[in-house]
């Protein structure tokens, strides 16, 4: 081993945020605060705490541990914030509801205390949230706040600069001229050359400095980092990273050394668990609830036409790998080959009864038993036909990033008028496009709001559907 991969093998970092000591301590506090709402509503009925309820009180503070202590976003705003802790203590309940049938001991428990406790802990949750970002605002913008600078006149420099708090900045550095500087910026904010960086951060008790420089400035930027050294500021190095088309981009670990995610799929810890819960919940629910419905669209399809009365055709799904989805038949061909013709309005190959079902989607129930076997989602982008796969991944850039998911039986695309029929390669490049932003922007509540917008878009184009 080189003495360079010799001194690297004893090196790590960790990954980590730079808020305030006062709101890391109060956003750890969440899973007691949780326990302190269950305590309190056995006390307000008079209920003893018994060892059952002390268990549960420990499992509901492993759980919040995992779903609560992840970093929330300081641009998510109000709504997505509130909304993002209901559906997490959502989750919190539904997994104790099932461990409580699982283990036959719901009894044991008052039902006016857990109900209490359902009701008062996400408001409690909710105000806990509230006072955070009232005390990170009055830390980070109080006169004691640390003084900043920014080495970059950049996109990356002004975007950061747009996101810190304004108290304690003190000004930009370049090394580019002022006159190449003041299109960009107000002269009154640029501070100097990087030449003269570790002195002023030395004479004007500067604490943090950004340096946010793109990374073909290598050389330039070990200079300075050598340099400041010499003082006592904190050094962060903000990478042009959105140079890229980010998909899930996220700062990680592996195994101690940092990385950045370009492109990923969204569904990694906590967030897959959660996924798959609500998957297999719908899914089973949703199966139970419609199998008289399922029954008999089974024997209507095989008494009004010859062939099975399930269609199965070769998808592609998580990580492009081969599945087979299930549908009722609604045509006369089951058509699986190299080539696969899509359906066209009034298309002879449909059956009567088959096209009732395709306008309201009855047709795609059967992939409810796709998802409970884990080869599709509810949510996520459509499954293509393997020969449609094959022609549009070389005239799409980007078509197969979509099977960094599950395929949905709906998605982003179908409740924004890309349902059905693409016969044009604007259509399924728009198609495409919302199931990238989809991958982007995943989260369970963003779920949620697409299967409610599918009821309705079902119930819109049961004329228009084909």
């Amino acid at each position: 081993m080189s003495t360079v991969a010799a001194s690297l093998a004893h090196r790590h970092s960790r990954l980590d945020h730079v808020e305030p000591a006062l709101v890391a301590l109060l956003r750890q506090l969440d899973p007691l605060l949780v326990v302190a709402c269950l305590i309190g509503s056995h006390v307000i009925y008079g209920k003893a705490l018994s060892m059952a309820t002390i268990a549960l009180a420990l499992l509901a503070f492993i759980i919040c541990r995992q779903l609560f202590g992840r970093f929330d976003p300081p641009l998510s705003g109000f709504l997505r914030t509130h909304s993002r802790i209901l559906l997490q203590w959502s989750a919190v309940v539904a997994l104790l509801l099932l461990c409580g049938f699982a283990f036959k001991v719901s009894a044991v428990f008052s039902r006016k205390a857990l109900l209490t406790w359902f009701v008062v802990t996400p408001t409690a949750l909710c105000v806990a949230q509230a006072l955070r970002s009232r005390v990170q605002k009055l830390v980070t913008h109080s006169t004691a706040a640390p003084r900043y600078i920014i080495i970059g006149v950049n996109d990356v420099g002004l975007e950061l600069a747009r996101r810190l708090p304004e108290a304690g900045f003190s000004g930009y550095f370049d090394f580019r001229s002022p006159e190449r500087i003041t299109p960009l910026v107000n002269p009154a904010k640029f501070a100097g050359p990087c030449s003269n960086v570790a002195d002023y951060v030395r004479s004007h008790g500067v604490s943090i400095v950004y340096i946010a420089l793109p990374l073909a400035k290598a050389p330039r930027i070990s200079e300075l980092v050598n340099a400041l050294r010499d003082t006592t500021a904190s050094v962060y190095f903000i990478p042009d990273v959105f140079a890229f088309d980010l998909i899930q981009g996220r700062l990680v670990e592996i195994n101690g050394m940092p990385a950045m995610s370009v492109c990923d799929t969204p569904f990694h810890g906590m967030d897959a668990v959660l996924k798959r819960v609500m998957d297999i919940a719908l899914a089973g629910f949703g199966l139970l609830a419609l199998l008289p419905v399922l029954v008999v669209i089974a024997v209507a399809v095989k008494l009004t036409s010859p062939g099975p009365v399930f269609f199965r055709q070769r998808r592609y799904g998580l990580n492009g790998e081969e599945i087979r989805i299930y549908k009722f038949r609604s045509m006369t061909v089951c058509e699986d080959g190299p080539q696969v013709t899509q359906v066209t309005h009034w298309d002879s190959r449909v059956t009567p009864l088959g096209r009732f079902l395709r306008r309201a989607s009855l047709d795609e129930l059967p992939q409810l038993l796709n998802v409970l076997q884990g080869s599709m989602s509810l949510v996520g982008p459509r499954p293509h036909a393997v020969a449609h796969n094959e022609k549009y991944r070389a005239l799409i850039d980007g078509y197969m990033l979509r099977h960094k998911v599950r395929p949905g039986i709906t998605g982003l695309a179908q409740v924004n008028g890309l349902r059905g029929e693409t016969e044009t390669l604007e259509k399924m490049s728009a198609r495409v496009r919302y199931d990238l932003e989809y991958l982007r922007d995943w989260s369970p509540w963003l779920d949620v709001k697409i299967l409610f917008w599918s009821l309705g878009v079902i119930w819109d184009d049961r004329k228009r559907a084909y």
